[in-house]
């Protein structure tokens, strides 16, 4: 059965930076999800960043995300593939977000949007080939 789940729950409102809850992935049989943001609500001058973390023990989430989704401005939906076949260390993943608003208006950023992955088929992978340089 393929695993589905919200790392942040449809029409969440977000004001400030901040992350969601760790999402345990153990059970995914291909370690490869489609990740939909659907962005429903925001106002002018602002701009979100969403990022997927990973981490072996749900606690340290390193020092970079596994996907970066596109600085959206706009409400609409953005579409992306995660995949962590290559990285089996990882067993659970969190959502990370930064909120960055300019202008003369309010200074508070509010967005209202949800990020929901699904299970997808793992996505072929080449081997690792030797290294060839230039001079040959």
């Amino acid at each position: 059965m393929s695993l589905e789940f919200d790392l942040i729950a449809p029409d969440t409102r977000l004001e400030s930076n901040g992350h969601g809850a760790a999402i345990d992935i153990r059970q995914s049989a291909t370690r490869t999800f489609y990740c939909v943001m659907q962005i429903t609500e925001q106002i002018e001058q602002e701009s979100v960043d969403i990022a997927i973390w990973g981490s072996a023990d749900g606690e340290n989430w390193g020092t970079q995300p596994y996907l970066r989704l596109p600085q959206r401005f706009y409400r609409g939906e953005t579409r992306a593939v995660l995949d962590l076949a290559l990285a089996p260390e990882v067993n659970f993943i969190r959502a990370a977000w930064e909120l960055n608003r300019w202008g003369r208006v309010a200074p508070v950023p509010m967005f209202v949007l949800g990020v929901h992955l699904a299970e997808i088929p793992a996505m072929p992978h080449r081997p690792i080939s030797e290294t060839v340089s230039a001079s040959e």
